[in-house]
């Protein structure tokens, strides 16, 4: 089977893509369902791997991309983590797979760099 071909989409991924749309779509609002079709959301119904609401596409889908490669058999570009070595998706700029690594770069090359202001080695 190849990448363009439809196939089921399985309940984690529905369940993923319901989250998405709750939480990221502007398009939607709890209490109206989807604002353009003025009915509940087209991406809630969805059980083939075909077809997407063009803006849930375009603008929603890629916040997610591990659900985006499994949606649409795109590779996930990978990064390594500078502290721990963990892979994860590459996004824009960010060098470090997580918060918690991100602050210990940040002490690492504030240490560094008090070093070189003291002049010790």
């Amino acid at each position: 089977m190849t990448d363009n071909e439809p196939r089921e989409m399985t309940c984690a991924e529905r369940a993923a893509i319901r989250k998405l749309v709750v939480s990221l779509c502007a398009n939607y609002d709890r209490e109206y369902g989807c604002l353009l079709l003025n009915n509940e959301c087209y991406m809630f119904g969805v059980i083939w791997t075909s077809s997407y609401c063009k803006y849930f596409r375009n603008a929603v889908l890629p916040d997610d991309a591990a659900l985006e490669a499994a949606l649409t058999g795109k590779a996930i570009e990978t990064r390594s983590c500078g502290i721990c070595g963990e892979s994860f998706p590459a996004n824009r700029k960010k060098a470090y797979c997580s918060e918690t690594c991100t602050r210990k770069a940040q002490r690492r090359q504030q240490r560094e760099y008090m070093r070189k202001k003291r002049g010790v080695s």
